[in-house]
């Protein structure tokens, strides 16, 4: 039987196959809807993945953003630390034609656009930190992060994921399909080198420095039924990033994105000024739907 939310991410990958950028030995793929030519007026958003997900893992929010905001979703490389990520993401964003962008993280990629922001002030319009983690201090006595992520047999890394989500669907018989696209990514769609990097990336990290940006230009966005992100987890996130608006979703996962894209969609427009929030997100600085 087809998948439905795989033959649509398929669809669009098709529509949208990822472009090269390297820099030094580094591959990142890149999505990119606008043009460094003609549409750097546009609004510019940058959407970073988790563990489990290339750039087109974001292909509701993408085909609802394209209109009105130019997206760049990436792909990360097969090799590199951290710093040097963050290193290739201003260069991409320079090579891209775009001066300033609001930076989307989720998980991993939330970690990364929390450090992101946080040394490249100047880069960054407005920062969504989202189902994602405050400090790495405590990553390495979870697994698969506690393994040796470079020598580790690949099937013991992919396992310490997939049993998560095989919990995730005991619990979650309506989310079946789409536990189904997050393990076609872990085994296989995301390459071994790539798996392996992502999560040396997270393990090597250093500690987040304090964001510079003001309340205003911060969203946080966690679920409470994530089951990767522990409450006091997601509780540290708000307050280390003293966010000027914070959105629960009561289920959707650690993948709202997935689970719920319309409203996660419309938190986005929401924040970077286009649109009103919809009655489901209620009023004041802290919402829930």
């Amino acid at each position: 039987m087809t998948n439905p939310l795989i033959a649509e991410r398929d669809a669009f990958a098709a529509r949208h196959p990822e472009t090269a950028f390297v820099r030094q030995d580094r591959r990142w793929g890149v999505i990119d809807t606008g043009s460094a030519d003609s549409e750097t007026d546009r609004p510019a958003l940058l959407l970073l993945p988790g563990t489990l997900g290339r750039g087109d893992v974001f292909f509701k929010q993408i085909k609802g953003l394209a209109p009105e905001i130019r997206v760049l979703a990436v792909s990360y490389p097969a090799s590199g630390k951290l710093a040097r990520w963050i290193d290739d993401l201003a260069a991409l964003i320079d090579a891209q034609g775009v001066k300033r962008v609001a930076v989307l993280g989720t998980s991993l990629g939330g970690y990364i656009a929390q450090m992101f922001a946080a040394l490249r002030p100047a880069l960054v319009s407005h920062l969504f930190a989202a189902n994602t983690l405050p400090s790495v201090a405590e990553l390495d006595q979870r697994k698969p992060f506690s393994l040796d992520l470079w020598h580790a047999p690949i099937s013991e890394l992919r396992d310490g994921f997939g049993d998560t989500l095989r919990l995730w669907r005991a619990s979650h018989p309506d989310d079946a399909d789409l536990i189904d696209l997050l393990f076609a990514e872990l085994n296989g769609r995301i390459p071994e080198p790539e798996l392996r990097a992502r999560m040396d990336v997270l393990k090597g990290a250093d500690e987040l420095p304090p964001c510079p940006l003001p309340p205003a230009g911060i969203t946080v966005i966690d679920a409470a039924d994530d089951p990767l992100i522990p409450p006091e987890w997601r509780a540290r996130v708000r307050h280390q990033q003293n966010a000027g608006a914070t959105f629960r979703f009561q289920t959707g996962g650690h993948f709202p994105y997935l689970a719920r894209p319309a409203l996660y969609t419309a938190v986005i427009r929401n924040r970077l000024g286009l649109a009103p929030l919809p009655a489901e997100w209620g009023a004041g600085p802290d919402h829930t739907a």
